[in-house]
């Protein structure tokens, strides 16, 4: 439905994960009879998750770590790994600095140039831990560094940036923007690309031959680009356009292309909406950057927080919580609903009486600004549980 903003101007009206609810359906299930495992390519795994490919969430350990525990760690290749050879005694720094110097000073620490070497060390210590690798390259790099990435038999490409289209116009001829189409076709390599965050867009990155899209422009805890460019859909609306569109690529072509939604989950019960708004899995970032395995020190920070003229990411303090395995499949020490995200999952499956991922895309949602709120007076004055 069409809101009216002014005279000449109108605009669908959009929501957010706050703003709507699972129904329950007439049927419940035992947790344990619950699948939530995932395929995308030839690869399985037990959680539908990818770990977000920030420098204060994903390194070579916490990828190893996140394979063990059945998910997928997205390491980025443009970040601290692959500019120095040791990045740790700077990422000790970047945790201590001020508030009001830590930009300045990251855009001095990623100053340094990217190392050709380290790019496929990195993917190759990965490797020889026997777990899927998957990596990130912004559209730009992407061409450069393909040689190196299949040399070292990278499994999953990702190729991200804050918007991400299948056709880049420039009137600048020396620069020739990455053709996804062409690239994916000739390269023997799945490759998963975003973010997008409205049906057309999705379409189209579909039809580039992409095995995933990444859904979400700006919804996650560090990024400030939606206050930086004003753009950006709220997730719950972002995906299940995506979902739309991944429907209509699938009847046109018969390729099932996955839709992971990108950020703005901070909770079980975000991704379990995620998934029943249309998703296929879930890249997070900041619930992963409490453990104490993180190697941000409690910190985030996104890919464009250092960017050296138009920064579009704060770092944030996430703090230290918990395991990695405590924040993904328990137990729980906490009510908030920040620890056993997946455990989560299964339960609000179970409670809605769904089997699978794909059975649980058909949820039925509704709009429920209540939701958050209903009740909960007692906990928002006391600061506990939900009024957290």
């Amino acid at each position: 439905m069409e809101v009216e903003i002014g005279i000449g101007k109108s605009g669908r009206r959009a929501y957010g994960f706050d703003d709507i609810a699972i129904v329950p359906s007439r049927r419940t299930r035992d947790p344990e009879d619950v699948d939530i495992s995932w395929d995308i390519d030839a690869f399985h795994f037990d959680l539908p998750l990818i770990a977000s490919a920030m420098d204060g969430v994903v390194s070579p350990a916490t990828a190893i770590e996140l394979g063990r525990l059945g998910g997928l760690g997205c390491l980025n290749l443009e970040g601290l790994w692959t500019r120095y050879e040791d990045p740790e005694p700077l990422l000790e720094e970047i945790a201590t600095l001020e508030p009001e110097k830590a930009t300045r000073r990251m855009q001095e620490i990623y100053s340094e140039p990217m190392k050709d070497e380290l790019v496929g060390q990195r993917v190759v210590e990965l490797r020889e831990a026997g777990i899927t690798t998957c990596a990130s390259l912004t559209p730009q790099r992407v061409e450069a560094y393909a040689p190196t990435l299949l040399a070292a038999e990278l499994d999953i490409l990702v190729v991200q940036g804050t918007v991400v289209s299948a056709e880049h116009v420039s009137k600048d001829e020396s620069r020739q923007p990455l053709n996804l189409k062409k690239f994916i076709r000739e390269y023997e390599i799945p490759v998963i690309v975003g973010g997008c965050a409205s049906y057309s867009t999705a379409l189209h990155l579909m039809r580039t031959g992409a095995v995933g899209i990444l859904v979400g422009v700006g919804p996650g805890h560090a990024c400030t680009s939606r206050g930086v460019l004003g753009i950006g859909v709220p997730q719950a609306t972002a995906i299940a356009d995506a979902a739309g569109a991944r429907i209509r690529h699938l009847d046109e072509t018969g390729v099932y292309v996955h839709v992971i939604a990108d950020g703005g989950m901070r909770t079980g019960g975000d991704i379990a909406k995620a998934i029943a708004c249309g998703a296929d899995a879930v890249m997070i970032g900041s619930p992963l950057a409490s453990a104490y395995e993180a190697p941000g020190r409690g910190f985030h920070w996104g890919m464009a927080t250092f960017h050296p003229t138009l920064p579009r990411g704060a770092r944030v303090n996430a703090g230290r919580k918990a395991t990695l395995e405590e924040i993904l499949v328990g137990p729980a020490r906490e009510n908030d609903g920040t620890l056993n995200l997946f455990g989560a999952l299964r339960t609000s499956m179970a409670t809605t009486g769904y089997e699978t991922v794909k059975e649980f895309q058909k949820a039925e949602v509704m709009v429920a600004p209540s939701l958050q709120t209903e009740g909960k007076s007692l906990q928002r004055s006391q600061g506990v549980g939900m009024g957290r």
